[in-house]
Order: C-alpha cells, then structure tokens, then sequence
C-alpha cells in the first residue's frame, strides 16, 4: 500500500537534501558536491549554486579544490552536461552514469546515430578508435574540444579503409567545414569522459580545456564494479529529488526510460511507494525524514540550472503559467528561493565592476524578504568579479 505525503512534504524533504534548508558549514564544499552533483552550465554557475549550500564559500576555495588539490572534479555528466563532483565519488558519476547498452550510449549523445550509419560504425567501435588516440594526443598537454578533435579524427582517418575515410573526411552536419569524423569524435569524447579517460581542466581563454584523467589526478579513478556505481547514482538521486519516478530519472539522467533497468533494478527492495499527485518511489530508509523535514526559512538567489531545479516534476515546486519563465531555451534566467518557495527570477548585468541584479517576482515581497534577498546579492557580487551590487524588483 502506498504511502500518502504532501506536496509540502516533498518540498521540505528535497529542499534538506540539497542543503538549501540551512548552510554547510565552511568546510562543506565535497558534501554539498557530492550530494548529486553541481551542474556548470552556463559556466559558473556551478560556484553560485555552491554558495548557495556552503557558509562563505569564495572563488578561491573553489579554484583551489579544483586545480590545486585536484579534489573537486569537472567532467561531462548526467544528460551530457558539465558537473562537478568530489574526484572521490568520480566511479558514481562517470561509470554510474555510463550506459551498458550501444542503443541507451546512443541515446545519452542524441545526434551522433545518423554519421555512424553512414560510416557503418557503432558507438562502441568509434568510441575505441577515438579512445585507442586520445593519450597520445593529450599526453603532457592541455587541449580544447575542437583542437582534440581534430587532431584525433586525423589520426583515425589514417587507419581507416578509403571508402569510409572519404565519408569520414567529407564535410559533416554538426558545423560548416567540420569533416563528419571530426563531429563524430566530439561525441566519444563525452562517452571517454565517463570512461574515465579524459576530464576538464579549469578553463583558458574562455574555453574549457580536456586533460588526461590519470595525469590530472596523479592517479587512476578506481575501478568498481558498475552495478554498484548505478545502484549510488540512483541512491544519491533519490535522496536528492524522491519522491520520484523511473521516467523522472530517465530524464534527469539524459537516458530513456526504456533503457531505466540497469539501475531501477538494482535497488528495487530498497524502494517503498508513496502518492503524493501520483505514484512515486522513496528510499525506504528516508521515509520517516519526508514525513518530518522542516520547512525552510531564508532566501537563496540560485543560478540557471542549479540542482534544485533541475527536477523533472516542475509543478511541484513553479505553477505550470510561470514555467516558460524559470525554464527557457536560451537565456535561462536564475531563481529566487524564499521561505521554502521558488518566487520568481533573477538577472544579472555586469559593467565594469558594478553589478546589477533584477529581481522580477510572482506576487509582491514582504519588505523583510527585501532585505534579505539584498544582503544575498552583496554575497553574489564578488563571486562575479563585482565590488559594488544595486538590486531592482519586478513583478510578472
């Protein structure tokens, strides 16, 4: 029999799970990381939505975790997009996140299918060629996407048989003047990345930078048997965004949910059903935290895509009219977080070192919230080179 909880419920319990409830303390950074992954796209907005989980975080204990002591990484992730994790936890979010299947690696790089029926290819053997060049090239070196591609899919050509290099070398779909390998070898390097090949370095000129894994950490990232790299992804998911549904986590993700098996299965017995609009599923162990999670107090200014509202489940926590305006296509804006509620959006604009900030909200603001949501943007302001902020309010 399913259990029944309330929207509120869910609200609380995932808003604890995310830390947006209350702060980690200063030392916080790998745990809010590793909850379930930070998402750095647009770039930095990883850094503003790990503000938002840790005391006084800086730019400088980011930078330094990073690329000092190697032990925050960035890699390609969940739905193809960059996360960072702590490089303890890499096995849960490289291999955890690998499909096993060439049809579900199909589906987490969607566009590649149509280049490698032409070059009668699989995934998988592509992603070998490309994997069998890419320390050679990387080696010692630091290189962004298109000068690795470009150098990798040169040397694959070389090996191929004429007929396929000629379709190999010829101008592709994915960019004017790109050969079609070239484009192909973009998307195995996101599946190299959950290999544990390649990772990203801290980014130059303005462009993120691939490094070798093993050369970057000083070591190799563990083996573990891949069952239990699933099983901890869709554990973390859970405690993150239960109650939830196979089709949720399909989309989170970025797999189809007829490819959901290989993780759903594993942790079926640690599952119980709950209804709160529908039927869902919790961690059996977290049923007792969803029922008594406070509701949270506070404001929080949240980046584009930070984690909280990357659920697939919108209506939980945006009426449906405000959605077109929290979730676009292009120009994602950031959110605004008071006393538990996602209350509208944020913007800011940058001009030398003064930073303005818009705050344009569903309904009117209590004053204090206000006050709040100002002392917020003052945290905001240095970590986006500003020195002075000047906030604006709105309402939809």
């Amino acid at each position: 029999m399913a259990h029944r909880v309330s929207k509120g419920d869910v609200i609380a319990f995932r808003l604890g799970a995310h830390h947006l409830t209350e702060r980690l303390g200063e030392g916080g950074l790998l745990d809010a990381a590793g909850r379930c992954g930070i998402q750095n796209s647009p770039p930095g907005s990883a850094l503003l939505a790990l503000h938002a989980r840790v005391r006084n975080l800086t730019q400088e204990q980011v930078t330094g975790a990073v690329a000092e002591e190697k032990s925050l990484l960035q890699t390609w992730c969940m739905r193809g997009a960059p996360f960072y994790f702590p490089a303890s936890d890499a096995p849960v979010f490289t291999t955890g996140v690998l499909p096993p299947t060439e049809e579900a690696m199909r589906h987490l790089v969607p566009g590649v299918e149509q280049a490698l029926d032409k070059l009668n290819l699989s995934l998988i053997e592509a992603v070998g060629l490309a994997g069998a060049e890419v320390g050679d090239v990387l080696s010692g070196r630091r290189l962004d996407i298109n000068g690795l591609g470009a150098e990798i899919a040169t040397r694959i050509a070389r090996s191929l048989p004429k007929r396929q290099r000629d379709v190999w070398e010829e101008e592709g779909p994915y960019a004017p003047g790109q050969p079609l390998g070239e484009g192909v070898v973009h998307f195995c390097v996101r599946i190299l990345t959950l290999q544990q090949v390649v990772c990203f370095a801290p980014r130059a000129r303005n462009k993120a930078q691939f490094v070798l894994v093993d050369e970057w950490l000083g070591h190799s990232i563990p083996d573990i048997d891949p069952d239990l790299a699933r099983s901890e992804l869709l554990r973390r998911y859970l405690r993150c965004y239960g109650p939830s549904t196979r089709g949720d986590f399909a989309a989170w993700a970025g797999i189809h949910t007829g490819d959901i098996d290989p993780w759903w299965n594993l942790v079926g017995d640690e599952l119980t059903q709950v209804e709160v609009s529908g039927t869902s599923w919790i961690l059996t162990e977290d049923l007792d935290a969803l029922r008594s999670a406070p509701m949270p107090k506070g404001v929080r200014l949240l980046p584009p895509r930070d984690p909280y509202t990357q659920m697939r489940d919108r209506e939980t926590i945006v009426d449906k009219k405000y959605h077109p305006e929290v979730w676009k296509t292009v120009g994602e804006p950031g959110t605004v977080l008071a006393g538990g509620k996602i209350i509208g959006t944020w913007r800011p604009r940058k001009s030398g070192r003064k930073l303005a900030i818009t705050i344009k909200t569903f309904c009117s603001l209590p004053d204090r919230d206000k006050k709040s949501l100002q002392g917020e943007a003052e945290q905001v302001a240095p970590l986006r080179g500003a020195s002075s902020v000047h906030v604006e309010f709105d309402t939809y």
